[in-house]
């Protein structure tokens, strides 16, 4: 069971700062919306909001987390129970928001599953 289901950073530097781009899901910290394997687009133009996920740079790793308010404090929340929720006590860099998860006939996926409304 891997704890960061992204590796590392992923390197955008010949993406525009506000292009979409993919990424592919590491580890099972983010089933059963997200699959190990899923790719996911990431959009950094979109603005933070509650409930959102996020790829996010937070205490030196760049992790796959729900964006979560409650009373006034913010959380990074897996959805496999099996991780705490990391309460937000540094400062941190948004390097986007997941804007579709991609179609996969390897995971069952039939179709894009967009979560911007």
């Amino acid at each position: 069971m891997s704890a960061n289901p992204l590796d590392m950073a992923p390197d955008i530097s010949a993406c525009s700062s506000n292009s979409p781009y993919a990424l592919q899901v590491l580890g099972d910290s983010m089933e059963p919306e997200f699959r190990e394997g899923a790719i996911i687009i990431v959009d950094p133009s979109v603005p933070l909001h509650h409930n959102a996920y996020v790829v996010i740079d937070y205490k030196g790793e760049t992790t796959f987390r729900q964006f979560v308010v409650r009373d006034d404090k913010h959380y990074l929340v897996a959805l496999n129970d099996a991780y705490e929720d990391e309460l937000i006590t540094e400062e941190y860099t948004i390097r986007g928001i997941i804007s579709q998860q991609a179609r996969s006939r390897k995971l069952g996926i039939k179709k894009a599953i967009h979560y911007l409304k």
